[in-house]
C-alpha cells in the first residue's frame, strides 16, 4: 500500500533541508512524497530559484501565505495547510527548521492525528526574545520523530523530558546538501561577476529582527560595515532593505565606497561567494554550518546561537554588535590566526538524509 509523506517548506533554508530527503525517498516505490510550499518566502529570489538549484520537485500545493505578523502568518498557514491535509490525508508530515511554517504545519498535523517528523530538532538558543526559539520548542513537543543535528540537541531534549526513543542524532542536513552540490559551487566562482578577488572581500548577511528592526541596532550594523577593511558584498534580505528605507539610512549606506549591495543570491551563487570570501559577517543559523565546512571565519552578529558545535568545533565566533570585538576578530582572521574547523564539524553532513529516511520507513512500517 502506497504511503504519502508531505514535506513542508516555507523559508529558504527549508528547501536545502528537504532536497536530500526527497532524493532518498525516490528509492521507495511504495512512498509518494509531496512538497507543500507555504509561501512564507514568496519572492522568487528567496524561494523559487532554490527549487531550480536543488532539483526539487515542483510543490504539489502552494499556500501563498506571504509575509505578515507572526500570529497572522502562523494562522494563515494553519488554515490553508489543514485543507491540504484533509484532502490528501498523508501518513506523515515532515517539517524542518524553526520558521512559522514549521510550527503551524506540525500543530495542524497532530490535531488531525497525523504523525510529524521534525528535522533539526533540539536546537536551542535559550533566547526567548527570538520567535524561532518558541517555534523550535513547540514543534519538538508536537513531533513523533525528532532528528537532531548535533550533540547539544540531545542534551536539550533530555532536559525537557522528551522520550529518548523518539530522538535520533543524525547530523546536519545542511552540510549534506552542501556536499551534494560542492562541485558546482567550486566551479561557479561567483566573485568574478562582481569584480572581486578571492579571499580579498568580506561577505555579509544580516536580517534578524534583533539587528534590523530597531534604528539604533541597524545603525550599529552600519558602523560595523563602515569599519571593515576589505571590499564588502552584501546580498540584502528584503527585510533589511525595507528597514533601511524606513529608518532613513539608505543614503548613508549608499555612500559607502567599499560596499556592494546585491540582490539575494541563489543557493549555489551564495555558497560560491562564501567559499571565496576572507570572512563572513552574519546573523544566520545555517551560515554557521556552511562557513565551518569551508573553514571561513564566521563572525556571528548575535549574543547566542542554537548551533554551539560550530563555535566549539567550527570556524564561528559570537560577536554580537560589539564593534571592538569585531575589529579584533577581523584582524585576527586576516592574519590567519582565527580558529580552524575540526574534522568533526565537517563530518556532520555524512548520510544525514539516509538516516532520516530509514527511520521514517521503519516508523511507517
Amino acid at each position: 500500500m502506497t504511503k504519502t509523506i508531505i514535506s513542508v517548506v516555507g523559508a529558504r533554508p527549508n528547501f536545502m533541508k528537504v532536497g536530500p530527503i526527497e532524493r532518498q525517498l525516490k528509492a521507495y516505490d511504495d512512498i509518494n512524497h509531496m512538497i507543500v510550499h507555504t509561501g512564507q518566502h514568496y519572492d522568487d529570489l528567496m524561494s523559487g530559484v532554490f527549487f531550480d538549484d536543488l532539483g526539487l520537485s515542483a510543490p504539489a500545493r502552494h499556500l501563498g501565505v506571504g509575509s505578515g505578523r507572526h500570529g497572522e502568518m502562523t494562522g494563515k498557514v494553519m488554515i490553508e495547510f489543514e485543507k491540504v491535509c484533509l484532502d490528501i490525508k498523508p501518513n506523515l508530515v515532515v517539517v524542518v527548521g524553526d520558521v512559522n511554517s514549521t510550527v503551524a504545519a506540525a500543530l495542524v498535523a497532530r490535531k488531525l492525528f497525523i504523525p510529524v517528523a521534525h528535522v533539526e530538532a533540539g536546537l536551542r538558543s535559550f533566547d526567548e526574545t527570538m520567535p524561532e526559539e518558541w517555534n523550535r520548542r513547540l514543534t519538538d513537543c508536537l513531533s513523533n520523530l525528532l532528528y537532531v543535528s548535533e550533540p547539544a540537541g540531545l542534551k536539550n531534549l533530555e532536559r525537557e523530558g522528551v522520550d529518548r526513543g523518539r530522538v535520533f542524532l543524525v547530523g546536519d542536513i545542511m552540510l549534506e546538501t552542501l556536499g551534494l552540490f560542492l562541485s558546482g559551487i567550486q566551479k561557479r566562482k561567483r566573485w568574478i561577476d562582481f569584480d572581486l578577488n578571492p579571499k580579498n572581500y568580506i561577505l555579509v548577511t544580516i536580517h534578524r529582527p534583533s539587528n534590523v528592526d530597531e534604528p539604533a541596532a541597524l545603525e550599529q550594523i552600519i558602523e560595523i560595515l563602515e569599519s571593515l577593511p576589505q571590499s564588502v558584498i552584501f546580498p540584502m534580505h528584503p527585510r533589511t532593505r525595507k528597514r533601511l528605507d524606513e529608518f532613513g539610512l539608505s543614503a548613508r549606506v549608499s555612500r559607502m565606497k567599499n560596499l556592494l549591495l546585491v540582490e539575494p543570491q541563489s543557493y549555489i551563487d551564495f555558497l560560491s561567494l562564501l567559499e571565496g570570501c576572507s570572512i563572513i559577517l552574519s546573523d544566520s543559523g545555517s551560515v554557521q554550518a556552511e562557513a565551518s565546512f569551508f573553514d571561513v571565519p564566521c563572525l556571528v552578529c548575535r549574543e547566542n546561537t542554537e548551533r554551539p558545535v560550530y563555535c566549539e568545533q567550527g570556524s564561528c565566533r559570537l560577536v554580537g554588535r560589539d564593534l571592538r570585538l569585531i575589529k579584533d576578530s577581523v584582524n585576527e582572521a586576516l592574519k590567519g590566526d582565527f580558529p580552524k574547523s575540526t574534522e568533526y564539524a565537517k563530518s556532520l553532513g555524512n548520510d544525514v538524509s539516509g538516516k532520516i529516511v530509514r527511520s521514517i520507513v521503519e516508523f511507517l512500517g
